[in-house]
């Protein structure tokens, strides 16, 4: 697959696009920037700190990154936040680094740009002619109608219609064209209908689809996996080793910085987390959940199955009652009077849904391979509480006020009580299985080459190719931001 070309493809829509971005004062940032964003120009970081992270300012761009501070507006270390054992119950370190303090409230926008910035500097993507569609299941379209915005572009944005009405009402608010397609979380290929009925209506619709858009997981491999392992550097003591890394598939962007992880820790455990209601890459299985964020039923194009080792199922009731017991007043008084200080207890609203799912899984690895205080374990917090408020006053609706006793209960049963059930260590083949998955979704429904999809399994360059060709983006993007500026 050595034909994988990125040159310029329509000359005239770069002009077009180099023009856009003088007119609005767009600079780009390099994936280099994103990744070590203390090597962000001293004015760039100056301008930072008198703009909110949500504002429709282009240096925004340059906060697509893991090491925001929000209190200074400046550029600061790695935002990660360890789970302490207290809670875990797991002599295990788990450690989540936290995509709060991403523009929007989540890390996705670092996907939506990972997708976007290569069409913008080929000339694949036309400002004056496209409008982006960004299909997702949760963040990935806010952080998409996030970056259209900047560049003055017609977002649209395409979900399921049973996700928390707080994204709705953002997109509404960023000015997104909103289609909220049939069912739940897991429903995906009715997004990808959808996307088929846009496209029908005209070539004026760039679908911009993070389930085969390889600039998804590129820029986790190499921002999130360079995050990863520059944290893990910085705290390790002793005889600890990097152990695990643990990702809800979902798009299978943020599970690609186990890829990175790997070319430096070799024997570390990768491992893909879904939800239990509908067990895609466990059982092959199939049905609806309440786990915001994670998409399913399908494999996605992206996932280089090859580098998952593992495969866990969480119940979907777990992540709602330890988000009652994260959040209400009545669960974190509990845990106070457990021990846990007050530092922590400030920090667990960093834990969105899918990043307690995450934290859940983490907790089942170490549990799966008899994990000791030696051995460490990333994950990613993808989004806090603050798109899930509502989610709350549901569960107060349906379940009665949160007290003490429901803290203590949801803690001992989901945490303490965690097992190492419906969690699978995969051979081979099974790995293959999962694999030719793909088969059924990208092949026979979606138009791909059966071909691509063997040398993704065969061809030993096929994934190595696509993660190296980030210092191509790189020398593209410099050279676009000298044509935009000398216009000026």
């Amino acid at each position: 697959m050595g034909n994988w070309n990125w040159d310029i493809a329509n000359e005239d829509a770069l002009q077009r696009t180099i023009k856009r971005c003088h007119e609005k004062q767009i600079v780009l940032p390099t994936f280099e920037e994103l990744k070590r964003p203390e090597t962000i120009p001293a004015d760039i970081q100056e301008k930072l700190k008198t703009i909110s992270f949500n504002e429709l300012n282009p240096a925004n761009l340059f906060r697509i990154n893991w090491c925001n501070d929000e209190q200074t507006g400046q550029i600061g270390d790695a935002n990660y936040f360890e789970i302490p054992s207290e809670i875990t119950g797991v002599k295990a370190q788990i450690i989540g680094l936290v995509g709060k303090h991403f523009p929007t409230g989540a890390h996705k926008v670092g996907a939506t740009y990972g997708c976007l910035a290569p069409y913008m500097v080929t000339g694949r993507f036309d400002p004056e002619y496209h409008k982006a569609v960004w299909p997702s299941t949760g963040n990935y379209c806010r952080g998409g109608t996030f970056n259209s915005a900047l560049l003055g572009v017609h977002p649209v944005a395409i979900l399921p219609e049973e996700m928390s009405k707080e994204r709705f009402e953002w997109l509404k608010d960023f000015g997104a064209e909103i289609y909220a397609t049939h069912g739940c979380e897991s429903n995906v290929k009715e997004i990808y209908d959808k996307c088929h009925e846009l496209e029908a209506e005209g070539d004026e619709y760039l679908i911009m689809n993070q389930f085969d858009q390889f600039g998804n997981p590129i820029w986790h491999y190499e921002v999130t996996g360079f995050t990863i392992e520059k944290v893990f550097n910085t705290i390790k003591s002793g005889n600890q080793r990097l152990s695990g890394y643990v990702s809800a598939t979902g798009s299978a962007g943020t599970i690609a910085a186990g890829d990175y992880l790997r070319n430096n820790f070799p024997l570390i455990k990768v491992v893909g987390s879904e939800a239990l209601q509908c067990p895609t890459l466990l059982m092959n299985g199939f049905g609806g959940h309440r786990m915001e964020g994670i998409g399913d039923k399908h494999v996605p194009w992206v996932h280089n199955v090859k580098n998952t080792d593992a495969v866990c199922a969480i119940d979907d009731e777990d992540p709602l009652r330890i988000l009652r017991l994260f959040n209400e007043a009545a669960g974190q008084d509990w845990l106070a009077k457990q021990g846990i200080t007050k530092d922590v207890i400030e920090k667990l609203p960093l834990l969105g849904i899918s990043g307690i799912s995450n934290m859940i899984s983490a907790i089942k690895m170490a549990k799966f391979y008899e994990m000791n205080e030696n051995d460490v374990i990333f994950t990613i917090f993808t989004d806090s509480v603050e798109m899930y408020h509502s989610r709350l006053e549901e569960m107060n609706g349906e379940w009665g006020t949160y007290n003490a006793q429901q803290a203590e209960t949801d803690w001992t049963a989901v945490i303490k009580k965690q097992g190492i059930d419906y969690f699978k260590d995969l051979t081979y083949y099974d790995k293959k299985a999962i694999h030719n998955l793909k088969y059924f979704t990208w092949v026979e429904q979606q138009g791909k080459d059966v071909e691509e999809l063997n040398a993704q399994w065969y061809d030993e360059d096929y994934w190595p190719e696509r993660f190296s060709v980030v210092s191509k983006w790189d020398e593209l993007i410099k050279d676009f931001n000298k044509k935009v500026a000398e216009l000026g």
